[in-house]
């Protein structure tokens, strides 16, 4: 197979989530041709089966072929961000903003590295910034109803995951967002009902089973909450949730 062939079947396959085929199939690329996009692909594959380290090495190789490659910069931001090194990840993310200020998801992203660092006012400032270049971005909208939850402005958070919805029906994270909110608030009926409407929109996402394992342990419907913890288990791998794993799997043993 040429080069552009086997990126072609390396990207199908990621896209079908066989990442090991992936993995395969872009390191012949690799062996034919160095390029950004095969080493971005190769990352993406490498951190779809865990492999850290390697994904951050291959990012690496890709931004040294071409340094401002807007792609590359936000996958690096993403893994930084995941592996909880704050510091890299908003290097990343500004450097794409000097590279293109008028790049919204870049501001938000800074603005979740900024919220996760507990710097909620820069964090704000920096969604809003998003707002300001796209107001219809559901990943904005998101991002600053998580901002609110953590000022504790919990109804201008419940009105920027609604804001969310209406911009995207199906969006699944805002359905999320707002069912945790919900929870938070003993609105449970309500709370269940964004969390299934989530989850019907992207079964994949680990939170919702949380949310609804809470939800149905508040109410002693004790099976239904063990098996969406066992589900919540099965679906977060990430490094930076291994508190919450840990205690989701006590909290298992004793139902």
């Amino acid at each position: 197979m040429t080069f552009d062939q086997l990126l072609d079947k390396g990207r199908t396959a990621l896209e079908e989530g066989d990442s090991k085929s992936a993995l395969q199939t872009l390191q012949q690329a690799l062996k034919q041709q160095q390029s950004a996009e095969a080493w971005l692909l190769m990352a993406e594959a490498e951190m779809e089966e865990g492999l850290l380290v390697r994904a951050r090495k291959s990012l690496d190789r890709g931004l040294e072929l071409e340094p401002e490659n807007i792609d590359l910069l936000y996958a690096l931001g993403d893994l930084s961000l995941e592996e909880e090194r704050g510091a890299e990840a908003l290097q990343a993310f500004e450097r794409i903003i000097a590279l293109e200020p008028a790049e919204s998801d870049a501001w938000v992203s800074k603005a979740m590295v900024q919220l996760n660092s507990a710097e909620i006012a820069d964090a704000e400032e920096s969604c809003r910034q998003a707002l300001t270049l796209d107001q219809q971005s559901v990943f904005a909208w998101n991002a600053l109803g998580d901002i609110c939850v953590a000022a504790g402005r919990e109804d201008e958070a419940r009105s920027c995951f609604q804001q969310a919805i209406e911009l995207e029906p199906d969006d699944p994270q805002a359905y999320l967002s707002l069912g945790d909110l919900l929870y938070e608030s003993g609105e449970l009926k309500e709370a269940e009902a964004a969390c299934l409407k989530g989850l019907e929109q992207d079964a994949g996402l680990p939170m919702g089973y949380l949310t609804l394992g809470n939800i149905y342990l508040d109410q002693d419907r004790h099976r239904e909450a063990s098996e969406n913890f066992r589900q919540f288990l099965r679906l977060e791998k990430s490094p930076s949730a291994k508190q919450i794993r840990d205690e989701v799997s006590a909290l298992l043993e004793g139902l």
